[in-house]
């Protein structure tokens, strides 16, 4: 059967974050998939890459890549060995989590530090179209404080999908078929009155119909990306080539 990673990143288990990931979870095994979790926050990862993660000699220079490169080897924290474990395993890998600071929390970041780890997920020769992970789907599912509109592509608080970008990206890095992100916007604890009202009717809508989100995954709608051979031998995008986001792009 296909096998369901559910990634939360927040720290409250009462959090809407976190009944939505539930949301996930139940779609996922209502449909008989093996789901599987990493509750980050409750696994009191540490989102830190450094040198006492790893067996390093103290008058070498710590170099991330190289110590992952070899730990891939030999033998990785056992930590990160978990996450790349389920990562192996998954068919899905479904992320849940608030924007912070117009981008992902650091867990996550910090997860996709350490857990992407160089020799065991990716290569120099095995990226972006011969990713390790290539064949398996992620879906990012998003909260934001700000409202819809602020969130659009011409919103104050910037274009949401852009501000998610770089995160799509990393997970495109490692092979994985990025699908569009789902958000649910305008969740804080500041709502009053019908406000407050208004925003539990449409989280538990949101729910609700995460059934039907998951039944239907492998329809969504993929992230665009620049195949690896619309680039030069440099690395530019080649002329003529189509620009799928601003940020890689024909003009400055």
């Amino acid at each position: 059967m296909p096998t369901t990673l559910i990634v939360l990143a927040h720290p409250e288990p009462r959090s809407f974050n976190a009944q939505w990931a539930q949301a996930s979870a139940d779609a996922s095994a209502a449909l008989g998939h093996d789901v599987i979790w990493s509750d980050l926050y409750a696994l009191g990862f540490d989102p830190a890459e450094r040198a006492a993660h790893y067996d390093h000699p103290a008058d070498v220079p710590f170099d991330p890549l190289k110590a992952q490169g070899h730990a891939a080897e030999t033998a990785l924290p056992a930590d990160v060995a978990a996450e790349v474990d389920k990562l192996r395993r998954a068919d899905r890998i479904i992320f849940h989590f608030p924007m912070w600071w117009f981008s992902p929390p650091a867990m996550l970041k910090g997860w996709c530090d350490r857990a992407l780890t160089h020799g065991a997920l990716h290569t120099t020769a095995e990226r972006f179209d011969t990713g390790m992970l290539k064949g398996k789907k992620a879906l990012l599912c998003v909260t934001t404080g700000s409202s819809t509109d602020e969130s659009a592509y011409n919103g104050k608080e910037g274009d949401v999908n852009l501000l998610l970008w770089p995160l799509a990206y990393t997970l495109r890095y490692v092979g994985l078929t990025v699908l569009q992100p789902v958000c649910v916007h305008g969740v804080h604890g500041y709502h009053r009155g019908d406000r407050a009202t208004a925003l539990a009717d449409r989280l538990g809508k949101a729910l609700e119909g995460q059934a039907e989100l998951i039944a239907g995954f492998d329809d969504l709608p993929e992230v665009a990306f620049n195949a690896d051979d619309d680039f030069d031998a440099k690395g530019r995008l080649r002329a003529g080539t189509p620009s799928v986001t601003p940020f890689i792009r024909h003009n400055p």
